[in-house]
Parts: structure tokens; sequence; C-alpha cells
């Protein structure tokens, strides 16, 4: 039986994988389940799964988990402190969803086991890949992709040829504003731009979806996962959802991996891995969906390409400050403090001001992490006056 930790696990993608290990009880037992603020669905899970362990990481609510498990034999902790701890905890498999810049040392923890990491914090490798990179080979560790377009990648490179990689391929649905103008986009509402065409997400990966934060934040993490220059990444537009990513051959071979659009997918893919586990996501049919379409990404009108790629390219702390000062600007929208484009306006100006910076270490990385929000919150303000 396989030991299993989930951090993050009231959000979408621990949800998900909450249900799978659900699904087959026989095959897995939970160690430890980590979540943020949402105590009640943190103590159902828990209840559901006969966890050893719960960590709620507001440790103001810890005293509510406490008297919701209160007889069920499921350990309770909570903060900071208890969430790193939980993820230390050795077990077969972690998944890593805990969200942003404060999913990197909990992530750190679980892959210092030198067991399979699940990787669903973009950030552990966007802002402190290097970092993360050298923890994995130091602990022998195995890093797994969640996200539905790496996953793609790594199930599309099974025959293990890295070495004949021409060029890595990623999908975009587009988001809501594919056939938007920018005097659309200037005026969106928030309510638009949260309706997402093809997935169901958290609010903050949906409105990266729509300004393609998410696509450009992808590109930095697929440079790290698969080793590959950024030259060698593309990315198209796919709104059927339907082709989640692609390899390119040398020999002018494209292997590429469909599904669903269910995140269920990748995340029983990297749960079974090496072998493979029944789920019940809906199966494709292919003569009812009856076409597919590509299109070329328009990096005027979505800008978050353009400097996630400029941010890859000059490495150090640049892809932790394109991504902290991203992460400010989408809350400041989902606030109504500022406008749809906006957010791309500000991290560039985020960027700019901050410059190319070294960080090699995991303190440098936090550090311009919290600078790049700090300058961040400062432009929203002014934008917001």
């Amino acid at each position: 039986m396989k030991t299993v930790s989930v951090l993050g696990c009231t959000g979408s993608i621990g949800c998900s994988t909450v249900d799978l290990l659900l699904q087959a009880p026989e095959k897995f037992r939970t160690v430890a389940l980590v979540g943020g603020r949402n105590v009640t669905r943190l103590a159902e899970q828990a209840r559901a799964l006969g966890a050893r362990r719960a960590v709620i990481a507001d440790e103001k609510l810890l005293p509510e988990l406490e008297t919701l498990l209160a007889g069920s034999g499921v350990e309770t902790a909570g903060g900071r402190a208890a969430v790193i701890e939980a993820a230390a905890l050795p077990v077969d498999w972690t998944m890593a969803a805990i969200t942003g810049a404060t999913g990197l040392e909990p992530t750190l923890a679980a892959v210092r086991n030198g067991k399979s990491v699940a990787l669903a914090n973009k950030e552990a490798l966007v802002c402190a890949g290097d970092v993360m990179l050298r923890a994995v080979a130091e602990a022998g560790a195995t890093l797994l992709p969640v996200d539905s377009e790496h996953n793609a990648v790594f199930q599309s490179m099974a025959d293990k040829q890295a070495g004949e990689v021409e060029q890595i391929i990623l999908t975009a649905s587009g988001g809501p504003f594919r056939r938007a103008t920018l005097e659309e986009m200037e005026k969106a509402p928030l309510e638009a731009a949260l309706k997402h065409p093809t997935w169901t997400m958290g609010s903050k990966i949906t409105i990266d979806s729509a300004t393609m934060f998410n696509k450009g934040l992808e590109l930095i993490e697929a440079a790290r996962l698969f080793n590959v220059t950024e030259d060698r990444l593309g990315v198209v537009v796919h709104p059927q959802s339907v082709v989640h990513g692609m390899v390119q051959y040398t020999d002018g071979s494209i292997v590429a991996q469909l599904g669903s659009a269910d995140m269920r997918i990748p995340i029983a893919h990297t749960l079974a891995w090496p072998a493979r586990m029944p789920t019940n996501s809906p199966r494709l049919d292919l003569a009812a969906l009856a076409r597919l379409d590509f299109e070329a990404p328009d990096e005027v009108r979505f800008p978050a390409l353009r400097l996630a790629r400029e941010s890859l390219r000059a490495g150090g702390a640049a892809p932790a400050i394109l991504s902290g000062a991203n992460e400010i600007a989408v809350e400041a929208f989902l606030k109504r403090e500022i406008g749809f484009l906006d957010i791309a306006r500000i991290v560039e100006d985020v960027m700019q001001s901050l410059g190319a910076q070294r960080a090699d270490t995991l303190e440098e990385v936090l550090h311009w992490d919290h600078e790049a929000r700090r300058v961040a919150r400062l432009r929203t303000v002014a934008r917001a006056a």
C-alpha cells in the first residue's frame, strides 16, 4: 500500500486528488492532509480518508479543526511550522499543491524525503528552479508534473529520448478573451475574466489563464522540468483543450497526449506512476468532437508570454519577480481595484524597476519575491487612485 500526503488538499487540485484516493482505498494510505483556510472541508476529507494528521495553515482556525475532528483519532496541528513539518513526514508520494510562494518551503521539505513529489505548485520551479532541482538531485527524489500540459509532455517523452527532442509545445485554451479586442479587454469586468470556456479552476489560476500568465509560468516550468532552452519551447492556442501538450522530435515526428479537460487524469498518472490507475473521468469521443483547432498566440494582446520569455532568458530572480508581481496584480484585479490589462502592465513595470538580480538560495528567492510584491502593491495603489 502506497503512503501519501496531500499539501493543499482543500484547493481544486487537492480535492481532485482526494477524490481519486477515495476511489482506491485499498491502494493508498493517507498520512497527512494540509489545508489553507477551509477547515470544514479539511475535517471532512480527514475523516473520509482516515488520515493520520490534518493541518490547517491558518493557526487561528486550529480550535475549530480540533472540535470537528474530536474523537476521530486524527492528529491536528496548525500554523506555518506545522505545515512544513507535515510536508516532511516520510511518505511514498506527496501532492505539492499549495499555491504561490508560500508553497516553496513545504515542497522543498517533501522533496528532501527522496521519494515521489507530484508537482502542482508552479512557483516551486518558476521562482526557485535552481534551488528546487538541486534539492531533488541531492535527495534522489522524483518530480512528477501535474499541470496538464507538463504531464502531457512527460507522457509524450515516455520513451526517454530526451536527447532527440527538437521542441516542446504547450497548448493554451486562449481563455475567455481569445477573440476579444484590446479595447474590449481594457473594459472587461471581473465576471467575464472568471468565465473560463473549458476548465473549472480556482479564481487566481482562472485569471492567469485569461491573461495567459498561466502559460507564461508554464513555459518557465517546462524549461526547468525538461532541461530545455527558451528557444525550444513553443505555445499554440487550442480552444478545445483536448491536446494538452506535444513533443516534436528531430526526425519530424510529433507525439501528443490527448484527454478530457479533467485534472484527475494527470493527477492519476502521477499517483500510479510508473503504472496507471482507472478513473471515472469522461472519455473522449473524437468522432463527436469532429475537429481540433490550433492558432498562434497574440503576444500584443497577451504580453504575459513575452514577459515570461524575457524572465526565462534573464534568469536569476527574474522569474520570481514576475511571479510575485503577478500574484499581487491578480489579487488587486479580483478586488476590483485595477483593470484587466493593468495586470500585465504592473508586472512589466515591476520587472523593469527591480532589474536582473541573483537568486542562488531560497533566502534570495524569497527576498526578491517579497520585493516584487512590495513594489507591485505600490503600483496597484497608484493605478487604483
